[in-house]
């Protein structure tokens, strides 16, 4: 699909990853993009436009589709990483809140947002996934769980509005260089390289994106025997 020209919605897009998605999309010639955020305020950037949104609270998501219904792409980027939930002893409070904003959330905004873009001429639908979607974490297991739903969901959306022309992407990468992995000194790629190659699958009428070399290695395991697959 051509993004110059186009109007997109970004949620989660004040720092980090949406950040990045934002920016690149207004650098391809994007005519509006929208940033989704709880906090309007919170908006660095003078170059787009800022709603609220809060992807747990299904009237401020309805109410955001109201004043974005120019949109043609809409990037679920909107997340959280919930490590809190241990997988053997603990409350199951971080777990349960990875599942609102990282799955029901994204289900959400995809709901509202669907005849939005079917409206529009069909578009896309970006979902900002990660490798965790095929590999299961003990050290952070309600978020894993949540990014394997997501990556359902994707799946099930791609299937369901493939008739009305939309174009639904899933974007994987391991360990990116934002705050949420702050915690850990592995090898991480940068939100810029995540963003492009998200650019670059759209303008290729790409389904799926693996970012770097975690996720490529994580989707190939899927076709192997049960048994050690590459960690995060």
């Amino acid at each position: 699909m051509e993004i110059k020209g186009s109007v997109a919605l970004v949620t989660g897009g004040n720092r980090g990853i949406g950040r990045a998605f934002a920016r690149t999309l207004v650098n391809h010639g994007a005519a509006k993009v929208y940033v989704g955020v709880r906090d309007p305020a919170s908006v660095p950037d003078a170059d787009v436009v800022p709603v609220r949104l809060d992807v747990t609270d299904e009237e401020s998501v309805a109410a955001a589709a109201a004043t974005a219904g120019d949109v043609s792409i809409v990037i679920n980027n909107a997340g959280v990483g919930s490590a809190s939930t241990k997988l053997m002893q603990g409350p199951f409070d971080g777990a349960r809140q990875a599942m609102e904003v990282n799955y029901f959330g994204t289900w959400a905004v995809s709901r509202a947002f669907a005849p939005v873009l079917a409206r529009n001429g069909g578009g896309a639908l970006v979902n900002m996934l990660s490798v965790a979607s095929w590999v299961g974490q003990p050290e952070f297991p309600g978020y894993v769980a949540s990014k394997a739903a997501q990556w359902s969901l994707t799946d099930a959306l791609r299937k369901a509005l493939r008739g009305q022309g939309t174009l639904v992407v899933g974007v994987h990468a391991g360990f990116v260089d934002t705050d949420l992995s702050a915690w850990t000194d592995a090898p991480k790629i940068s939100p810029g390289v995540v963003a492009e190659l998200t650019m670059d699958a759209l303008i290729r009428d790409r389904f799926e994106v693996l970012a770097d070399e975690q996720s490529r290695a994580a989707k190939a395991a899927l076709s192997e025997p049960v048994g050690a697959p590459p960690g995060l």
